[in-house]
This record gives C-alpha cells, structure tokens and sequence, in this order.
C-alpha cells in the first residue's frame, strides 16, 4: 500500500499560548531535522500580517525553543503562511483553500478549545480543505 504524505500543515490557533510555548519550537526542531518542508499555514482570529506570525514565532523560539537557529529559522520563515478570520465564518476557510494552493492532503493540528472542533471540522470539509 502506498503511503502518502501531507503536503501541508494547518494549525488552527496560531496566536495562542499553546503555538508559542510549544508548537513554534517544535516547528523549528522538524525543519533543523529535515522532517518539515511543507507550507505551515497558521490560523486564528487575530488580525496580524504574516510578518506579526513571525515575529511571534521568533520570540517564541528565543523563549521556550532553545534560541534560534539561523538556517533552520531561515527555511521556517520561508515556509510559515497565516490566514486570519473567524472560525464560524465560511470567507475564513475559503481564504485557506486558496492559501493552500495547490495542497490536496493539508494535516490539520487544532491547538483550540474543543468546544471549536466541531466547527473547524464542519468548515475544512465544506470549504473543501478537508477530504471526507
């Protein structure tokens, strides 16, 4: 049986404490390894540019990853999307169906509470950014 891999990373929730204690460190880890060279694309409800993602995620790493990393971070940076918008809000997933490109097997990390998975779930498979 083939094994096929995911093609990009959605992470609902990343402006939260979870993405910057723990998932922004992580990021930087998979790139240093050579196990991420997908597009990572954030997602939340803040209103930041995609340069605001960076800077947080930089002063995450400094905080809680060890320090940065120059290349890695370098290659994380070129990586690193972000779609803002609310999660009830159809216009949120349609803006990552089109960040997402030409991506046809997306892994979707919900570092939110849970009383939003439902939506989040309902919204990737109505948008089309979710198979099944």
């Amino acid at each position: 049986m083939e094994q096929l891999s995911a093609d990009a990373l959605v992470f609902f929730g990343a402006t939260g404490d979870l993405a910057y204690k723990k998932i922004f460190p992580s990021l930087q880890a998979m790139v240093k390894r050579g196990n991420l060279k997908v597009p990572v694309i954030g997602v939340a409800k803040a209103e930041w540019s995609r340069e605001q993602l960076v800077a947080r995620a930089r002063d995450s790493i400094e905080k809680h990853g060890g320090g940065i990393d120059g290349p890695a971070f370098e290659k994380l940076t070129g990586l690193l999307r972000y779609v803002h918008g609310d999660y009830n809000d159809p216009a949120t997933f349609q803006t990552l169906r089109k960040e997402l490109g030409n991506a046809q097997r997306p892994a979707h990390y919900l570092a939110i509470p849970p009383l939003l998975f439902g939506t989040v779930v309902e919204q990737l498979a109505k948008s089309g950014c979710a198979a099944g």
